[in-house]
């Protein structure tokens, strides 16, 4: 934030402070010495005038709520080999604080996805991808075992003082949502006893999650860029 006050007749001091809204604290910083841009000093007795910025910093304190992400059927499991679509549902999110007093909104807009599939493959995309039958963002797993897939979404952000016109923020900050285990299965023909009828709520069977029985890593993996 910076101040800005009357001194001499060519000139203003600029009082630099950083103001932390999380402690209700400010830090001076410094001072700049500016031309004046012709508008005058402020009227003796009346206030200065205050210019509100939030930095990347603010930015990255706030409470930007994760996407909701989605990989692989409802079930929880795939074939070893089968595409795994991946999408997140990609919303602005606008949040209101105060700086001074004075009512400040801050807008978070996704730019781009970054999945991790858990085995060593990576994609980083700005399509937030669609639900089956697309397949605009996805991954196959080359191995059985489980793996977690993990979305860290970067947002740019935009603040608007007392309803005014919206600033961009410099910079952008990153948000993880939570992961998403996946177990990757290998279907293989074998004999069955005919008498007996399958159980199509336990077949195929998806066993616990182990030591034993994590994802291994794919010596092939690759990080793609879409």
């Amino acid at each position: 934030m910076d101040t800005v006050a009357a001194d001499g007749e060519g000139y203003l001091t600029s009082e630099r402070v950083r103001v932390d809204t999380q402690a209700d604290s400010e830090e001076l910083l410094g001072f700049d010495c500016t031309a004046r841009g012709g508008g005058g000093a402020p009227a003796e007795g009346s206030s200065e005038p205050v210019v509100i910025t939030i930095t990347r910093s603010d930015f990255e304190s706030m409470e930007v709520e994760p996407l909701v992400a989605s990989a692989g059927p409802e079930d929880g499991w795939l074939p070893v080999n089968m595409v795994n679509v991946l999408y997140a549902e990609s919303q602005s999110q606008t949040l209101a604080t105060e700086v001074l007093g004075v009512p400040v909104s801050v807008r978070a807009v996704p730019v781009s996805y970054h999945w991790d599939l858990g085995d060593g493959n990576t994609i980083t995309t700005t399509d937030a991808g669609e639900p089956y039958p697309s397949e605009a963002v996805s991954g196959t797993y080359r191995y059985e075992g489980w793996y977690d897939v993990t979305l860290t979404t970067t947002f740019s952000g935009q603040f608007s003082v007392a309803g005014g016109p919206w600033q961009d923020i410099d910079g952008t900050i990153e948000v993880a949502s939570d992961p998403i285990p996946v177990y990757s299965k290998s279907l293989e023909s074998r004999l069955v006893d005919g008498d007996v009828p399958v159980d199509e709520n336990e077949d195929p069977w998806v066993p616990e999650r182990t030591a034993e029985t994590e994802g291994p890593q794919d010596p092939e993996a690759t990080h793609r860029e879409t």
